[in-house]
């Protein structure tokens, strides 16, 4: 027997285990504000598939070709498992056993920004008994619906996921990863999902995109304005240009000084000159065991959408705070920063406020 609470409510469960597809509609169903209709295929519904925005729609509209392209990589499982091997180092777990164990604790879990899914369904392989809910604005999340009919327990949803329909405190495990930057007001959405954090042991995963070099973040923010105004063909031939400058550079296999010029925010020490130029001034990424096409992928990931902010760590740990939270783990590397984090209890709000 499961005993829940969310939102001044409680619940007893005696059936998980044996819940079916619609069961576990029908457990939506009680955390949700909004009334729920199933398309055609059962594991998929449509809380709002548009925005009046015109930045967002078009983010919305640059993952929508993105992933529709991605889909069809031969590389796609080997990024796949290095992006779990990597998800399990952003948030704190030693393994994925210790991760299996934590999502088994969780009842409900939110993936918020699912994209094809692929992580939605390991949350649902992981804790099979969970529901398991990704929701994605862009149309992405159609084809993770197809791609994965089989998990019972995993339900997809195209929406937006700064305005969910769950009710405060209802998800024991929200999960963001690497897309809170993506939308329209990352601290409004980083809000929202907050709210729907339960307050009884739940925990709300975030990734941020980290701020680069001076040299780097201008160039990034005048690349990303001027590509606003690109075709999606122009964005995928600059994307696949990087990607061969990114691979020369790196053949180069040349290592130089570089002294530290606080001016620029431009840390010293020996780089590859493949990395020190990706750190600093542009992004040309370039894996050679991810391959060509998850690398230009990677670049247009970076350029076309419109909406991608980053955080310093003082941000960062400021948005936490102002939230009510406390910090379970937290990472740093070049690249961002991500936590767990956890509501912060009712006495110790009064405490603070003495």
């Amino acid at each position: 027997m499961v005993f829940t609470q969310f939102g001044g409510n409680s619940r007893v469960r005696d059936d998980i285990g044996m819940m079916n597809r619609e069961d576990y509609w029908k457990l939506w169903r009680e955390i949700s504000s909004d009334e729920v209709e199933t398309s055609k295929q059962d594991n998929f519904c449509i809380l709002k598939s548009s925005s009046d925005t015109g930045t967002e729609q078009q983010t919305n509209d640059a993952f929508s070709d993105k992933w529709g392209a991605y889909q069809e990589s031969s590389k796609k499982e080997v990024w796949y498992q290095m992006q779990k091997d990597w998800y399990l180092r952003l948030y704190g777990f030693a393994s994925e056993e210790e991760f299996a164990d934590f999502l088994k604790s969780k009842e409900i879990i939110f993936d918020a920004g699912c994209g094809l899914g692929y992580k939605a369904a390991w949350f649902a392989t992981l804790a099979p008994e969970s529901l398991v809910i990704g929701i994605d604005y862009s149309e992405a999340v159609g084809i993770a619906a197809k791609n994965y009919p089989s998990h019972t327990n995993l339900l997809f949803a195209q929406g937006d996921i700064a305005s969910t329909p769950f009710i405060e405190g209802s998800i024991d495990y929200v999960s963001c990863d690497q897309v809170i930057m993506h939308t329209q007001n990352p601290d409004e959405t980083f809000g929202e999902l907050v709210r729907i954090t339960n307050q009884d042991g739940g925990e709300f995963a975030c990734y941020f995109y980290a701020k680069k070099a001076l040299p780097r973040e201008l160039l990034d923010d005048h690349f990303r304005s001027a590509c606003a105004n690109m075709s999606k063909e122009k964005l995928w031939d600059m994307s696949k240009q990087l990607t061969v400058l990114g691979k020369n550079l790196s053949d180069l296999n040349v290592s130089i000084e570089v002294p530290d010029i606080p001016a620029l925010e431009i840390k010293g020490g020996t780089y590859d000159l493949q990395r020190f130029v990706y750190w600093n001034f542009l992004k040309c990424f370039w894996n050679e065991d991810l391959g060509n096409e998850t690398s230009v992928v990677t670049n247009y990931d970076w350029y076309s959408p419109s909406n991608a902010r980053r955080y310093s760590e003082e941000e960062v740990r400021g948005l936490v705070e102002a939230n009510g939270l406390d910090v379970r783990h937290f990472h740093q590397e070049e690249a961002c920063y991500s936590g767990r984090f956890i509501k912060r209890s009712h006495q110790a709000k009064r405490n603070e406020c003495r």
